[in-house]
């Protein structure tokens, strides 16, 4: 288990990094804070981040560790979260304008189980996952507290990481006032969710 700050830099380092560079979930946060509000984004960043933390515990367990190194495994979860990310991409730039933060009612938004599922089908996320647990967790009868502590320590970081994207995507919405000012960022973001889902089978 560690036993000092100093310990924990180098995850702290990895957490920070893995959480705050641009990906599907940060987009989705940016989007959903610029179209529905701060207050709305906040049940996202929850369920990304303890989704997130909870398969770090699963891989550390082993099962998940085991089940993530299945090829088969690993295409069917890509080709899901593809698939939903497209789909979201296509609801994302065919939204109907409307004045920032006053399309609160529409249920088809994303919510916290909509975000922490989409961490679990997400193939980048349980990389993340088997990262952590091999390169930062240690062995020997210790190693499961170690693996609690290290999954404790990535869900603190990455709420206020994703909590920064959400900021950033309130802060558009007062910037970008005319109807279509608000319609190009919308398919901006849109497209730029499409290309980051798209581009996990080449990386």
């Amino acid at each position: 288990m560690l036993q000092s700050v100093t310990g924990l830099l180098p995850f702290l380092l990895f957490a920070f990094v893995a959480s705050i560079t641009p990906g599907p979930t940060n987009i989705l946060v940016l989007s959903n804070s610029h179209r529905y509000g701060l207050n709305a984004t906040l049940p996202i960043i929850f369920g990304a981040s303890a989704s997130a933390a909870a398969l770090v515990l699963v891989v550390g367990s082993g099962f998940g560790q085991s089940i993530s190194g299945l090829p088969w495994v690993q295409h069917t979860l890509q080709g899901c979260g593809i698939a939903w990310l497209s789909f979201m991409s296509w609801q994302i730039f065919n939204a109907p304008v409307s004045a920032p933060h006053q399309a609160g009612k529409n249920p088809r938004r994303l919510g916290l189980w909509g975000a922490a599922s989409l961490q679990l089908i997400n193939p980048k996320t349980w990389m993340m996952a088997v990262a952590v647990v091999s390169v930062f967790a240690t062995q020997g009868s210790g190693s499961q507290n170690h693996v609690e502590v290290l999954a404790l320590v990535f869900f603190v970081v990455s709420m206020p990481c994703l909590g920064m994207w959400a900021l950033l995507g309130a802060g558009s919405a007062r910037v970008l006032q005319s109807p279509q000012a608000m319609q190009r960022f919308n398919r901006c973001m849109a497209l730029l969710l499409l290309v980051s889902a798209w581009l996990s089978l080449f990386i």
